[in-house]
């Protein structure tokens, strides 16, 4: 949990374990919309930003880190991860915003940053493309895309 929890008791955050918490897509933009520090790491495969589309800051005037957690198409988990964050984020107590296709990955990823030593890890709940639908596609009951966030095709 963030030290001084700016970010946890401003917005709504649930509690996870082992890192700040979930926060909402909506959330996640507001956050990063209101913290120049905050920075949204985008946790999927190249191939899911080449194929699938990434978030797009522009307006926010910043840009997505892209740092795969599973290297594809192994999809092992990427020993490099926490090393490359880490050398390009000084500050350990900006709010770290994780996202991936739909929640799992950017919650562990979240937790591995956790553990070395940043402080505010939230995990983007739903991840860029949400739950499957009753038609089994993604993109449509929760996320990144279905809440009307922008992104942009690559």
């Amino acid at each position: 949990m963030s030290k001084d929890n700016k970010i946890t008791d401003t917005y709504e955050v649930s509690s996870a374990a082992g890192y700040a918490g979930d926060v909402a897509p909506t959330v996640a933009w507001k956050i990063l919309s209101e913290h120049k520090d905050a920075v949204l790491i985008d946790v999927r495969t190249r191939a899911e930003w080449n194929f699938v589309g990434l978030p797009d800051l522009a307006t926010l005037d910043k840009k997505a880190a892209l740092v795969e957690w599973q290297v594809f198409p192994s999809m092992q988990p990427n020993p490099e991860f926490v090393a490359a964050l880490s050398s390009a984020l000084a500050d350990k107590s900006a709010p770290l915003l994780f996202l991936c296709r739909s929640g799992a990955r950017s919650a562990a990823a979240a937790k591995a940053m956790t553990a070395a030593g940043y402080s505010t890890c939230l995990n983007v709940a739903d991840g860029f493309e949400g739950p499957l639908d009753t038609q089994a596609k993604r993109g449509v009951t929760g996320g990144w895309k279905a809440a009307g966030l922008p992104w942009r095709q690559t």
